[in-house]
Order: C-alpha cells, then structure tokens, then sequence
C-alpha cells in the first residue's frame, strides 16, 4: 500500500513557505509516494473557509520540485475548465522536466461553480466538460509522445501543438471521479490511476465502483490490473499510525492501493511521521 499526502489547507499560523517546505521535506523523508495540491483559486477544503489562503498549484509544486529530491508531484486534481488544455499539458511537461520525472497528471472536469463565478473562470455545462477532459486526455498523449499534427476536436482544436521539451517520463495521469458512467469509462481508456473516496460503509462502495471500473476495462480491452486504484482518506487529529495502518489494511482488502491522505487543518511535519511510521507497518 503506498500513501500520500494531500496538502489541501495552507494556513499555517507562522510562514507559509517555511511550513510548507517543512512538511514536503517530511513527506520525502517519511517515504511517502506523492504530494498532491488542490488545484482551485479560493480554498475549498471543508474545514477552511473560502477566503483562506490558496497559492496557485503549479507554481507551488515547481516551487516544492527545487526543494525536493524524489517526492512525486502533482494535483488532485485540475479542473480542464481553468487552462487552456495546450497550457495545461505544457505546466505539467515543464513540471516532470524540472523535477526529474516526479509529475503527476491529476486531472477532472472540474465541479465547483461558485468559484468559477468568484473568479471568472469558465464553466460549461457538466456534458462539455466531460467532452472537454477527453480530448485534453488525447492532446496530452499526442504532445508527450512528440506528435505535432494538427488536433481536431469538438472544442479543441490546434493547428500544431508542440510538446517540446518532452517529458523526462510520460505523466502517470489519475482521473479524478468516481462517476459510472462517464468518468470510470474515461479511467479505464486514458488513465494510469482512479480516486474513489472513503465512504463510512464497510466497502461496500467502493468494491462496487471498483467492480465497475473492471467492466469498463473489459469493454474497452484494457487489463483492469494495468490502473492504480488509489483512495482519498483523512487522518484524524490525534489518530496513531497502528490505527491508521489497519484501516489502510482494510482499503487493501477492498482492492484499494495506494491512500492519499489530508488531514483537518494544515499538515505537521509529526503528523507527516504518523503517516511514514504507518507506511512502515504496512511494509511488514
């Protein structure tokens, strides 16, 4: 079972890049997979308020790239609606180039249209953004593999989208979702990795969008095994890492991978440790 760290409140009581290197810092040493950040302009982690502070995510993960070594790195997940999809894809690229392969493609239709408004962004209606996502999937697996051919598309449509320079590896993308009809689909034809969430209900949800997400693979010839099935699950204010690494035990009982973990209010680097010393547990 691999486990991140989802750094989704920045209001650390001191400074905010100090705190923030610190726990990436943490993170790295503590052996975790991956740092994602929430890609939004006004901050949206439930236990925040709007107005707390919300850096802008791609500056923040070149930012934590220098400060790093081996950490992964990346969204989760951005919404296709903020970025032109060539400027997305390009963020993405430079990200894996200047980190050394650490980029991850965290990537979704996007969902929260009182931000849009707040901050005049685009939000077409849910099918567009679907049909949006789809062909940014495909430009973005053209521009890695070095195809500049012109793309034509329903919405997207570039007479020669350059992907240069290429990525020191191809971006593992996570589509963000668990919605069966659609999303799942797009997971099982473009994705390296799903996210479901940690429902109160003993599994039974997610076996059940897992099981879906196999029939999707099915029908599109994929092998099921071929995507990371990972988890979005929160560690409680005060939870030890054996309690946190029998619950994962039960994730993995599920189907479940990989666990990408917030916490209520901003990371510690001590907190940061329960996951690592966690993380240990579960290596045996």
């Amino acid at each position: 079972m691999r486990l991140s760290i989802g750094v989704t409140d920045f209001s650390w009581p001191d400074k905010l890049t100090e705190e923030l290197v610190a726990v990436a810092v943490a993170a790295e040493d503590a052996g975790l997979d991956t740092l994602w950040v929430p890609d939004h302009l006004l901050q949206a982690d439930p236990n925040s308020t709007p107005d707390s502070a919300m850096p802008e995510a791609y500056t923040t993960l070149g930012f934590l790239a220098a400060r790093t070594h081996r950490i992964g790195l990346g969204t989760m997940v951005s919404a296709v609606t903020f970025r032109p999809a060539s400027l997305l894809i390009k963020a993405v690229t430079t990200l894996d180039v200047l980190s050394g392969g650490r980029a991850r493609f965290g990537v979704g239709t996007g969902h929260h249209e009182g931000e849009a408004r707040a901050m005049g962004l685009p939000f077409p209606p849910v099918a567009e953004r679907f049909e949006v996502l789809e062909e940014t999937l495909r430009l973005a697996r053209r521009m890695w593999d070095g195809d500049s051919s012109p793309f034509e598309g329903a919405h997207l449509r570039l007479d020669r989208p350059i992907g240069n320079p290429r990525p020191v590896r191809r971006p593992r993308v996570l589509i963000g979702g668990a919605g069966e009809r659609k999303t799942l689909r797009l997971v099982a034809r473009y994705a390296d990795a799903c996210n479901v969430f940690d429902i109160p209900d003993g599994g039974k949800t997610v076996r059940h969008k897992l099981d879906v997400l196999a029939r999707h693979c099915e029908a599109v010839g994929r092998p099921y095994g071929e995507i990371e099935k990972t988890i979005s699950t929160r560690l409680a204010p005060g939870e030890s890492a054996e309690s946190f690494a029998a619950r994962c035990a039960e994730f993995a009982a599920w189907g479940i991978e990989h666990a990408v973990v917030i916490t209520t209010g901003p990371w510690s680097p001590p907190a940061v440790g329960t996951l690592g010393r966690a993380g240990a547990l579960l290596a045996g």
